[in-house]
């Protein structure tokens, strides 16, 4: 009785698959609103000459979209761990353990950091607080890349 309840238990991780759905699917909902806001917005910006707040919109919408992918690979890989794993992905999406769900995680993480850093060049009114913020982030994805480089040396 208890093997079969810990069995069923499995699908509990449905609760998660579906949070993280949802999570993604308002992500890519908002940057698809920042988009389409930004396009509409061009007839005043080409007045205004303010190109540099239409690019720095669309940048933070691309970061919505990574955000997206992100809930989605997290949705995508505890599903196919933990319910099932006949679904018909990509070969690059397929995970077959926690190690490659990481994996993808973290490279998606640090692109996430770069469009960040972005953002933040392109909004940059000067000044040296722009150092720490590159600093900070470098440091995470120095961190994230030794993580991944030292994860995957264990398996070797």
């Amino acid at each position: 009785m208890l093997i079969r309840l810990l069995t069923l238990s499995r699908y509990m991780i449905l609760i998660a698959v579906l949070g993280a759905w949802l999570a993604a699917l308002l992500a890519l909902l908002a940057g698809a609103y920042e988009v389409i806001q930004s396009v509409l917005s061009i007839p005043s910006v080409l007045r205004d000459s303010s190109i540099k707040s239409l690019v720095i919109n669309l940048v933070e919408s691309v970061d919505l979209f990574l955000l997206g992918t992100v809930f989605y690979l997290i949705a995508m890989g505890l599903f196919e761990l933990f319910v099932d794993d006949r679904l018909e992905l990509p070969t690059w999406l397929v995970i077959k353990n926690l190690d490659d769900l990481k994996g993808k995680l973290i490279k998606v993480i640090v692109v996430v950091i770069a469009v960040q850093f972005l953002a933040q060049v392109l909004a940059w009114k000067g000044g040296w607080e722009i150092l720490a913020v590159g600093a900070s982030m470098g440091l995470v994805i120095a961190a994230l890349t030794l993580f991944l480089k030292m994860d995957g040396s264990k398996k070797d």
